[in-house]
């Protein structure tokens, strides 16, 4: 079991150490801010591949008995990629925060310090209480408080990574100057509507299928499942509304930047 967690703990900082050296030989012109930026949005796109694969999995898996039936993806993914993606990931946004502001020629950004750290945390506070809420909740429910049921929900929650290649590529197409190409365009109206089917609209989905296993209708759930369990998933669905909101503001000022539009 070490063996294997070593491994996710060294294929995703393995991958972005590794494009963080290849991409200033391709784009010579790119500042550190740049490419730490692009090597972090990479590494989280194929983490991301790969969350959804494992959901998918699951899933299908688990369809016919959304309480009972198991897959073994449903816990080992979660220890083998997802604990040491999540730790890593805090480590990479705090390097892109620092190297943005370095670059900026902020004078408390001339190394690294606790100051650097407190602005970092202070910046991203709900993205690092996001990642720290999934690491002390979700890895103990997912181990330990399910008894050995809802593989079904766990591969649902995997299937939230999928918005995340889509917001990538994005960042990606604005560090290469392509922000007012079609491609951009088309992948931000995907963000929208990719993110709302697979952050938000998932929520009601899961809620549904609960009730379709214990034949009750869908208004009947949240009074059927534990105030506990009611009270995790809104802690999980809140966040993602916020931040679909801030993409829906986003894509309307872009809209209105546009030539094109009237």
């Amino acid at each position: 079991m070490l063996q294997v967690l070593a491994c996710g703990a060294v294929v995703f900082p393995g991958l972005f150490f590794a494009f963080k050296r290849i991409l200033p030989c391709v784009f010579k012109h790119w500042s550190d801010a740049d490419v730490v930026l692009v090597s972090e949005r990479l590494v989280s796109s194929i983490h991301a591949i790969m969350a959804t694969t494992a959901g998918v999995l699951v899933v299908s898996s688990c369809w016919g008995n959304v309480i009972n039936d198991r897959h073994w993806l449903a816990t080992y993914f979660v220890i083998w990629y997802g604990v040491p993606y999540m730790t890593y990931d805090i480590f990479a946004m705090y390097l892109s925060h620092y190297y943005h502001f370095r670059v900026k020629g902020h004078e408390d950004y001339k190394q690294h310090s606790l100051r650097t750290v407190n602005c970092f945390v202070r910046r991203e506070f709900l993205l690092v209480l996001h990642h720290i809420a999934l690491l002390t909740i979700l890895l103990p429910i997912t181990l330990f408080f399910r008894n050995d049921q809802g593989d079904f929900f766990i591969g649902c929650l995997f299937l939230t990574e999928l918005s995340t290649p889509f917001v990538s590529l994005g960042k990606i197409l604005i560090q290469l100057g392509l922000q007012n190409c079609w491609l951009h365009k088309l992948n931000g109206c995907m963000v929208l509507f990719i993110f709302f089917m697979c952050r938000i609209a998932l929520f009601p989905f899961m809620y549904w299928m609960y009730g379709r296993h214990y034949s009750i209708p869908l208004y009947s759930v949240p009074f059927h499942l534990p105030l506990s369990t009611n009270i995790g998933n809104s802690c999980i669905l809140a966040p993602q509304v916020y931040w679909f909101v801030l993409l829906c503001c986003k894509g309307y000022r872009l809209y209105k930047r546009s030539p094109n539009s009237t």
